[in-house]
């Protein structure tokens, strides 16, 4: 069983930067690929950024590439979502996931909600314009 705890969301104007942290109960941390998802109000949960177990590759949608940076900290059992030039349509909640299967595939499968066996319960973010 993994727990995901996720923090750092609030309020900000647009432009603006938040940091969001998901601290992660479980000794092999190291050996999960950890995501970041977030869902709206309304629209489905969709995939944000990725970051594999094995050799710390990245991956992100479209809509944050060159505004948001996930990172890890195996020693902490923490990822983290570092997220700039913050739009009104990043509003949203956002969600830690883990995938404890140590399968290493392509983005098709690293982006995929159903390939992450754990979620944590999330944090709000909204952007104001």
């Amino acid at each position: 069983q993994v727990h995901l705890v996720e923090s750092g969301g609030g309020l900000v104007q647009a432009g603006g930067s938040l940091r969001l942290s998901c601290a992660a109960s479980a000794r092999t941390f190291s050996m999960y690929t950890m995501a970041w998802f977030r869902q709206a109000p309304g629209k489905e949960r969709e995939f944000v950024a990725a970051i594999r177990w094995w050799g710390g590759g990245t991956y992100y949608a479209d809509s944050v590439k060159g505004r948001f940076t996930i990172s890890r900290n195996n020693a902490k059992n923490t990822v983290n979502l570092q997220m700039n030039s913050l739009k009104p349509g990043d509003t949203a909640v956002y969600h830690c996931a883990a995938d404890v299967s140590r399968v290493l595939s392509d983005s098709a499968y690293h982006t995929a909600l159903g390939s992450y066996n754990y979620w944590g319960q999330g944090t709000q973010v909204t952007v104001s314009s």
